[in-house]
């Protein structure tokens, strides 16, 4: 926080926006779903009123789990109650359906849950959530408690409140991902910030195989929960030292720009190399560059080779067809 506090306002809202791309990103990886990073950074970046050039077109999936991550931190002072956590499921299931199946959208379950791996006749049970009966009960002492609860330390409380609220399991499907919402607006609440500056999503999902295998032991146990939690703060810990590569990578950014931005000649310059800035996958070639800000083969490269000029793109070694571009100031 020291050092994101040196940053200006404009810095800050960059290393906001590059942190919940990869929150967004990384808590439905961990569900096994792969979403467009491009339609992500536009969703937010419009969200928060931030300029961005890049793809216009929306996707309702995105756009769901994008405006239950900024409600979570960006109200982190709201109450949790019944209305808001069936407004956040709702918003992840804008069909409802998960996949090709039907659920219940923005309601409890109705039936059994149970977490199975294994094929048909050899099905291993990991975890058994309270039965449907028991949810409006269940969830009633998990809201009233993390909305009444002052006495618990606010990191600790963040730790409880994700392995509680997945324990009980209350929906059809959406449960870990509202429940790393539920985490991240608690340490929001603990930083006693409303922006996000790390990412507990990205660290758990390159531990993603320990989260489940400690997360099936805990509920498999008693209700001695000290390995889940000190895993949890280890995971806490990790993230926040990864953070200070994003806070690292905004800066540069920003250097970048007030070395260079005098050179540029015109907006399709700047939006293509924001995209190299910003890590572009595969090589930058004349074609791409044509496709990609929506012009001829032979603007583009009076563009690319304006900015080789100036210094600015280099040509990378292969030649003939190969022939791609790279910033001659790596970020």
């Amino acid at each position: 926080m020291g050092k994101v506090e040196l940053l200006g306002f404009e810095l800050k809202d960059e290393a906001n926006l590059e942190t919940l791309i990869q929150d967004v990103l990384q808590t439905s990886a961990i569900e096994g779903e792969i979403l467009n990073p491009e339609l992500v950074r536009s969703s937010i970046a419009t969200r928060l009123g931030l300029e961005y050039s890049g793809v216009e077109k929306t996707d309702r999936q995105v756009d769901g789990i994008v405006e239950l991550m900024l409600d979570a931190t960006q109200n982190n002072n709201k109450i949790l109650n019944e209305e808001r956590l069936f407004a956040w499921h709702a918003a992840l299931f804008p069909t409802g359906r998960s996949g090709m199946l039907k659920i219940e959208v923005a309601n409890w379950r109705s039936g059994a849950m149970q977490v199975v791996s294994g094929s048909i006749g050899r099905e291993t049970v990991h975890y058994e959530a309270p039965k449907a009966e028991k949810l409006v009960d269940e969830m009633k002492q998990f809201i009233d408690w993390y909305n009444n609860d002052q006495n618990q330390e606010s990191i600790l409380k963040a730790a409880v409140a994700h392995l509680w609220f997945v324990t009980i399991h209350p929906f059809d499907d959406g449960n870990g991902r509202i429940a790393r919402a539920i985490t991240d607006m608690q340490l929001s609440k603990a930083d006693g910030v409303n922006q996000r500056f790390y990412s507990m999503s990205t660290e758990i999902n390159k531990q993603k195989k320990r989260y489940y295998s400690i997360l099936e032991r805990t509920q498999k146990g008693d209700l001695d929960i000290t390995e889940w939690m000190s895993w949890f703060l280890e995971c806490l810990k990790n993230s926040i030292l990864s953070s200070s590569v994003i806070v690292d990578k905004v800066v540069k950014k920003h250097q970048f720009w007030v070395k260079n931005s005098r050179l540029i000649s015109n907006e399709r310059q700047h939006k293509m190399l924001n995209k190299l800035i910003d890590h572009f996958e595969g090589n930058l070639n004349t074609s791409k560059w044509a496709k990609m800000a929506k012009t001829s083969p032979d603007t583009a490269l009076r563009d690319i080779t304006d900015l080789v000029n100036k210094g600015i793109l280099i040509k990378a070694d292969s030649g003939g067809r190969s022939t791609h571009y790279i910033l001659k100031d790596s970020l």
